[in-house]
């Protein structure tokens, strides 16, 4: 490894993970349900901002339904 580099001479690449960016979205959640939420993250000490995320990615995968009755 070098102890400097030049950036100048280096090359432009595209971001691999650019189309996996994240958009913020204010959602209002029962207070059980965020609390459900905040009890996992204390259990796994991931945040649960994280969780509620990989849940609704594993819907979308998964092309799971809700159920209105």
């Amino acid at each position: 490894m070098k102890k400097e580099y030049d950036l100048a001479k280096m090359s432009k690449r595209s971001n691999p993970f650019a189309q996996q960016l994240k958009e913020q979205a204010a959602v209002e959640v029962e207070r059980d349900t965020l609390e459900y939420f905040q009890n996992m993250e204390r259990e796994t000490g991931i945040p649960y901002q994280r969780l509620i995320n990989f849940y609704l990615r594993e819907c979308v995968t998964s092309r799971r339904k809700l159920s209105f009755q």
